[in-house]
């Protein structure tokens, strides 16, 4: 025993350390790979992150400006359209309008009306421009041409860096073009709002390369030259993104997109070093997690190991109970053969008692005008001790009939069955059970009720294996008084029919309601219960084309519904 013992010592120890190598060695596999892979597919996912980032800004920063350059123009457009050339040609006129433009938008810094030849015949503002005629002035030109116009940063008589927006109105015969000029700091500080990390900024190019607002590094200022675009890639329609090198070697991630038509260039450009800080940072921190992933696997691989020994030991358990159970189940099946071979050959002397008890009773009749008066008393007492025994012989011949009836498991033979009849006869064979243990029955099935197909032998093995766990359950809760048991059949709908077994007993908790009908599933003491009469119910209940489910409440009872197809 002891050497047994040792061996399966050695045994476990060998599957320990089998299992324990198994879950250290295998994951570490495709854990280096991970991290080659991740490594490669992590950098690319955060560069792309990145460049995406920068491009939503982009994207989102073209659409603010080119709103605001849209939101000036219908300034002017909404004037236009609200006054004519004369009511806007007077002074007093022209200097209100401007305030009340200059409400909508800080953004304004003068506002002037020219006739079709291009003399600027009524200005409101602080510079001495009235007057003067812009007839070869590029932007004139255009506005005549396009009906409106965003120019590009120019001195212009003022000499003071500025852009222009303007817009033509027609009214009958008479052309006129009404121009506002835009507060170049104001969209400077506007453009400038972009701030990407430390090295981030943002600023505007006309398609000669000429800065069209200031940038932050590099003293670089409006209308000066970029030295940098000559190296910048055909731009599309679309952002584009690209690395390039400043004149000192600093790398820069850069994203352009064109506004007004094509005429400006947004550009948006950070150091890489300083745009790609945070997936350095976050490849460090990758490492060390790394790293402790592989603590943890280790440290993982020895709590599992152990779980897994212990689930192994339990499944040997239960795999030895199972077993027992197994042998409880075929001792039960040959006993209930037994049974059956009993009742059949008990049945044979209860045939030939009964045959004589009717025998005697004739006898008696052709004696009974013989026997004396004084006799009479006795005669009484022999037909009562007949009648009783008659009554015990059809009492066991119900009981022997049941019991075969039950046997018969092997001659499954579906017919029509009316729950008015099969179910009285059931619950007579459990009427004693239940009165020795103070349990009342309910009885409520519907004449109403319509027939269902099923074998007879085995519904009845349904019902009593249902009726017996129930009498269990109220026993365990209400002891020899108290109990209830209720049995119900209705037409539920025209295509089945339902039949209820309710009690009080002890209830099923949650946590089990859902393993009841599993195979070997009990939650009675060893040697009590096989768990095996709820599944073979269940599968009975499913081969007559039916169902069966299951409501509980712990401690206060239990209700099986069973739901079977209707012959009509």
């Amino acid at each position: 025993m002891n050497k047994k013992n040792q061996k399966h010592e050695q045994r476990g120890e060998q599957v320990k350390h089998s299992i324990l190598t198994n879950m250290i060695i295998v994951p570490f596999v495709p854990f280096i790979l991970a991290i080659g892979v991740s490594f490669y597919y992590f950098t690319t996912a955060l560069e792309s992150n990145t460049t995406s980032s920068l491009k939503r800004i982009v994207g989102d920063h073209r659409d603010m400006i080119e709103s605001f350059l849209m939101e000036r123009k219908s300034d002017l457009d909404l004037i236009t359209n609200t006054f004519n050339f004369e009511q806007i040609n007077q002074k007093e006129s022209i200097n209100i309008i401007f305030e009340n433009l200059k409400k909508r938008s800080g953004a304004f810094v003068d506002l002037g009306l020219f006739d079709s030849n291009g003399v600027h015949v009524r200005y409101s503002g602080k510079y001495e421009l009235q007057g003067k005629k812009y007839t070869q002035e590029l932007w004139f030109k255009e506005v005549m041409q396009n009906g409106s116009h965003v120019s590009d940063i120019f001195l212009g008589y003022r000499n003071i860096p500025h852009f222009v927006i303007a817009v033509r109105q027609s009214s009958g015969k008479k052309t006129w073009v009404l121009r506002a000029t835009i507060d170049t700091l104001f969209f400077d500080r506007m453009i400038s709002k972009v701030r990407i990390g430390r090295t981030g900024e943002s600023y505007i190019l006309n398609k000669a390369g000429i800065f069209q607002t200031q940038r932050r590094s590099g003293d670089i200022r409006v209308m000066d030259k970029d030295l940098e675009y000559s190296g910048f890639p055909p731009t599309g329609d679309s952002i584009h993104t690209f690395i390039a090198a400043d004149d000192a070697k600093n790398k820069y991630l850069y994203a352009t997109t064109w506004l007004k038509n094509k005429e400006w260039l947004l550009v948006v450009r950070q150091e890489k070093k300083d745009a790609y800080k945070s997936l350095y940072s976050a490849l460090y921190i990758s490492l060390i997690i790394m790293i402790i992933g592989g603590a943890v696997i280790i440290v993982m691989a020895v709590y599992m190991t152990e779980r897994i020994l212990k689930r192994i030991e339990q499944l040997g358990q239960e795999k030895e109970n199972l077993g027992n159970q197994l042998i409880r189940a075929a001792q039960l099946a040959e006993i209930g053969e037994m049974a059956a071979g009993f009742a059949h050959e008990i049945n044979n002397p209860l045939q030939i008692i009964k045959n004589e008890q009717a025998l005697i009773e004739t006898l008696l009749e052709d004696i009974s005008g013989n026997i004396d008066a004084g006799k009479n008393e006795d005669m009484k007492e022999i037909e009562e001790s007949l009648d009783q025994i008659k009554l015990q012989v059809n009492r066991c011949s119900q009981i022997t009939h049941a019991i075969l009836k039950f046997g018969r498991k092997n001659e499954t033979k579906q017919q029509v069955l009316s729950p008015c009849h099969i179910i009285p006869e059931i619950i007579h064979m459990i009427e004693k059970k239940a009165n020795v243990n103070g349990i009342e029955i309910a009885i409520n099935l519907s004449e109403n009720c319509a027939d269902f197909m099923g074998d007879p032998s085995q519904f009845q093995q349904v019902l009593l294996n249902l009726f017996n766990n129930a009498m269990d359950a109220i026993a365990e809760r209400h002891g020899s008084s108290g109990g209830m048991l209720k049995i119900e059949s209705c037409k539920e709908n025209e295509n089945f029919i339902a039949i209820k077994i309710t009690d009080n007993g002890t209830g099923i908790s949650p946590g089990n309601i859902k393993k009841i009908f599993s195979p070997f599933f009990t939650t009675k003491p060893v040697g009590k219960g096989t768990g095996l009469g709820l599944s073979v119910c269940y599968g009975i209940i499913k081969s007559f084309g039916g169902t069966m489910a299951v409501k509980s409440e712990p401690g206060v009872g239990t209700t099986f519904i069973i739901r079977l197809p209707a012959v009509n």
